[in-house]
This record gives C-alpha cells, structure tokens and sequence, in this order.
C-alpha cells in the first residue's frame, strides 16, 4: 500500500523546517524528529544516506520505515516527522525498525512535539 502525498513531506523546506526546529527523539538506530503542525494527520519524511549501505538496504529501511508509520500514524499527534536511518539500521531488521518507531511515537506523543 503506497502512502498518498498527502502523507509524505516532498519539499526539501519541509525537511529543513522540521531538522531545525523540531524535537529530536532517538530510536535505536533511527532519529525521528518531529514539529508540530496545523494540519488534520501526520506527515512522514525518510533520510536514508549511501553511508547506511547499498541501494538494495537502503530501500529496505525505507519500506520498513513505512510500513512501522502507517502501523503508528493513528495514535500520533498531526505532527510533520523526518526519520533519519543512521548506519547499522539495515541490521536491526524489521521488527527493530518497527520498534523504534513505536517508542519514538509513544515519546512523541507523551509530550508536545512542539
């Protein structure tokens, strides 16, 4: 299931306004940063670098990452959050990825996002 654009962050501003001001959590081997915003659900952004691995895991991380977000977006608040994969993410697998997401929302959650 492909996640609408309505749900993506796609504007390089959009990324640069939520690195800069919004509030850092750290997940395992994923940062998940996340700025409050007025709109009605939440948005995901996915940073993934060459230094993660080759194109093949870095997808990988990316699906994974999707597929923890759409498992997570209804008990998060409408924030815009960016996930950035730091290196040896590709070997925590799924159910890591998974995981971290799902602490990082619940911290999220807990307190305002900004």
């Amino acid at each position: 299931m492909r996640l609408g654009k309505a749900a993506r962050l796609r504007r390089r501003r959009e990324f640069l306004a939520v690195q800069e001001r919004g509030r850092r959590v750290h997940a395992g081997e994923l940062v998940v940063l996340a700025l409050a915003t007025g709109g009605n659900r939440p948005r995901i952004g996915i940073t993934v670098s060459s230094r993660v691995g080759n194109a093949v895991v870095r997808n990988q991380i990316k699906r994974w990452v999707r597929e923890a977000f759409r498992a997570a977006a209804a008990s998060l608040p409408p924030v815009d959050v960016v996930v950035v994969a730091r290196p040896g993410a590709g070997r925590v697998g799924q159910g890591g990825v998974r995981e971290a997401i799902r602490s990082a929302a619940a911290r999220l959650s807990a307190g305002s996002a900004r």
